[in-house]
C-alpha cells in the first residue's frame, strides 16, 4: 500500500475532542518518522495542557449525561461493531503500524488483530460485570456493586500503538468510563486511524478523546488533571514514578506497567529445541522493544555448553531489514532508541562481557534507518549491569545456574518482576518453581502464550502494579459500592 496508506487518513493533524477532529492549541505539530528509513511521512498535532482541559471537560459531559445511561449490552454492540471495522480494515491499518513503528509487516498484522480481539472480548465482557449479595444479618439486605470509575487517563508507549489502544481503553469501555487517550509521540498513526473508525462505530461524543502531545507537555497535564478519576500508564519506571505522584495529588490511583527483565530457566532435563524456539522469539520480536522480552535465560551448568552452540546456530539465521522485506527484526523505533541501546552494549562490552554472537549488518540496509544488529552475551556476571538492567532492543544476557534453589534466586535477582518461563519435563518442579517466581505470569514450557488477551498481566517490583487484559482489567477500571438496605 505503500505511502498512500499514510498520507489518505483524513484529519491526521487534528485532536479528536467531543467527537470531533480539532487543530491543538497554538497549531504545534510534532512529525512523524518511518524507522525504517528515517524519513518524515506526516505530521501530528502536538497537544498542550489547554487541549486536556478541553477532552477531560468532553468525556466528563459524556459520561455523566450519555455514556454510564447506556445498556451495557449497548455499549457492547458498538465495542463489537469497532473490532469489526479495524478487521475490515486490517490491511491498511497492518501497512500504517509497519510504517510508523518499524515492525516487520507479519508482526504489524498480528498487532492489528489483536487489537480487534480486545474489543472483541470486552464487547462481550460489558454486561457480565456482576455484584453481589453478602449474607448479613437477619433484617439487611447488602449488596456489592461494581460502578465504573468517571473519565479515566491513558498514556500509551510507542512500541505496541495498536495493541495498547485495544488494551487499554477495551477494559475501561466495557466499566462505563468516559476516556482520554494520549498516545505517544513517536507512533501513533494506527490509533488515529482506529479513533476515527470509533466515530463510525458510533461510539457517543466524548466517550473517546484523544489528545497526542509531548510527556512533558500533555502526558503530564493527564496525569495531573484534577477531573480524571483513573490514570493508566505504560511506560519506564522514571516516569512511572513522576505518573504516581501526579496521581498521589488527586488521590487516584493508578495502573503501571513499567517494563520487566524477564528470564526463561532452563534445566538440564528441557526440550531444548522448543525452548530455543521461544528464546529467540522472545527476544526478537518488535526489535526487543518489549516491556514483556526475554533477555536473560538461565541454563542449568551442566547443558549451557550445549545450549549456547545451539543459540549460536539459530542466531546465525537470524535476519533484520526494512520492515517490507518481513524479516524477523526490523529497525528500532528512533535514533535516540538506537544510541541508547548502542550505548549500554558497548559499555556490557568494555565492563567485559563475553559476546557470544552478534548477528552481521546486511549489505542491503536503507540508510537512515534505526537499525541495530542483534548480540547475544553470554554467560554474562549474574550481578553486571547487562544481567540486571532492562535495554528495550535485540540483546540478549545468558547466564548458568547449579541447581533449583540457584536458579529461583537468579530469575528474582532483579529490581523486576513482570514474566518468567520455566522449561523442564519434570511437571513437579515445574509447578515448585513457578509458585517461587517473584513477577506477574509464569509460563511453564511456553514462552507468551501469544499475548493471552484474556490473560490478566502485570508485574511487582519495579515493573509496576496493576493488571490489565482479561476481566481483572475491569476491575482496575471499576469501584465498588456496597448498599444496606434495613426492612421490615
Amino acid at each position: 500500500m505503500g505511502k498512500a496508506a499514510i498520507q489518505h487518513i483524513p484529519h491526521l493533524h487534528d485532536l479528536y475532542i467531543a467527537g470531533r477532529w480539532q487543530p491543538a492549541t497554538g497549531g504545534q505539530q510534532i512529525q512523524m518518522i518511518e524507522p525504517s528509513t528515517g524519513e518524515v511521512i506526516g505530521t501530528i498535532a502536538c497537544g498542550t495542557a489547554g487541549d486536556i482541559d478541553r477532552a477531560v471537560i468532553a468525556a466528563r459531559n459524556a459520561f455523566e449525561k450519555t455514556w454510564r445511561l447506556i445498556a451495557p449490552a449497548e455499549r457492547g454492540r458498538m465495542m463489537a461493531r469497532l473490532a469489526a471495522l479495524i478487521l475490515q480494515n486490517e490491511d491498511e491499518l497492518t501497512d500504517i503500524e509497519a510504517r510508523d513503528t518499524g515492525k516487520p509487516l507479519s508482526q504489524a498484522r498480528r498487532d492489528i488483530k489483536a487489537a480487534a480481539r480486545y474489543f472483541e472480548f470486552y464487547a462481550g465482557a460489558c454486561d457480565k460485570i456482576h455484584g453481589e449479595i453478602i449474607p448479613y444479618e437477619p433484617g439487611y439486605l447488602a449488596m456489592v456493586l461494581r460502578e465504573p470509575l468517571g473519565v479515566t487517563g491513558h498514556i500509551l508507549p510507542w512500541n505496541y500503538p495498536a495493541q495498547q489502544f485495544g488494551r487499554t481503553l477495551g477494559p475501561a469501555l466495557a466499566a462505563g468510563n468516559a476516556v482520554v487517550l494520549k498516545p505517544a509521540e513517536d507512533a501513533c498513526l494506527s490509533i488515529l486511524r482506529m479513533t476515527e473508525l470509533s466515530h463510525e462505530a458510533g461510539f457517543p461524543a466524548g466517550v473517546i478523546n484523544v489528545v497526542p502531545g509531548r510527556g512533558n507537555g500533555a502526558g503530564s497535564a493527564l496525569a495531573g488533571h484534577a477531573g480524571i478519576d483513573f490514570i493508566s500508564f505504560t511506560g519506564s519506571p522514571e516516569v512511572g514514578t513522576k505518573i504516581q505522584e501526579l496521581a498521589a495529588a488527586n488521590h487516584i490511583g493508578c495502573t503501571l506497567e513499567l517494563g520487566g527483565k524477564s528470564p526463561q530457566i532452563i534445566f538440564e532435563d528441557a526440550d531444548l529445541d522448543a525452548a530455543l524456539d521461544c528464546v529467540v522469539s522472545g527476544i526478537l520480536q518488535n526489535t526487543g522493544q518489549t516491556c514483556s522480552a526475554s533477555s536473560r535465560t538461565l541454563v542449568h551448568e551442566s547443558i549451557l555448553d550445549e545450549f549456547t552452540d545451539k543459540l549460536t546456530a539459530r542466531f546465525a539465521k537470524v535476519s533484520y531489514g526494512h520492515h517490507e522485506r518481513d524479516l524477523q527484526c526490523g529497525p528500532l523505533i528512533s535514533a535516540k532508541q538506537r544510541d541508547r541501546v548502542t550505548s549500554l552494549t558497548q559499555a556490557a562490552i568494555e565492563d567485559g562481557a563475553p559476546v557470544l554472537f552478534r548477528v552481521p549488518e546486511p549489505d542491503d540496509l536503507p540508510e537512515g534507518g534505526f537499525y541495530f544488529a542483534p548480540i547475544v552475551f553470554g554467560p554474562v556476571n549474574r550481578n553486571s549491569n547487562i544481567a540486571r538492567d532492562e535495554v528495550f532492543g535485540p540483546v540478549l544476557a545468558v547466564m548458568s545456574f547449579k541447581d533449583e534453589a540457584d536458579a529461583i534466586a537468579l530469575a528474582n535477582g532483579t529490581d523486576y518482576g513482570l514474566i518468567a518461563a520455566v522449561w523442564s519435563k519434570d511437571s513437579d518442579r515445574l509447578i515448585r518453581v513457578a509458585r517461587e517466581m517473584r513477577c506477574g505470569q509464569v509460563f511453564m514450557n511456553n514462552y507468551g502464550a501469544g499475548g493471552g488477551v484474556e490473560l490478566p498481566f502485570g508485574g511487582v517490583k519495579r515493573s509496576g502494579h496493576g493488571r490489565e487484559k482479561g476481566m481483572e482489567a475491569i476491575n482496575e477500571f471499576s469501584a465498588v459500592k456496597t448498599i444496606v438496605h434495613k426492612h421490615g
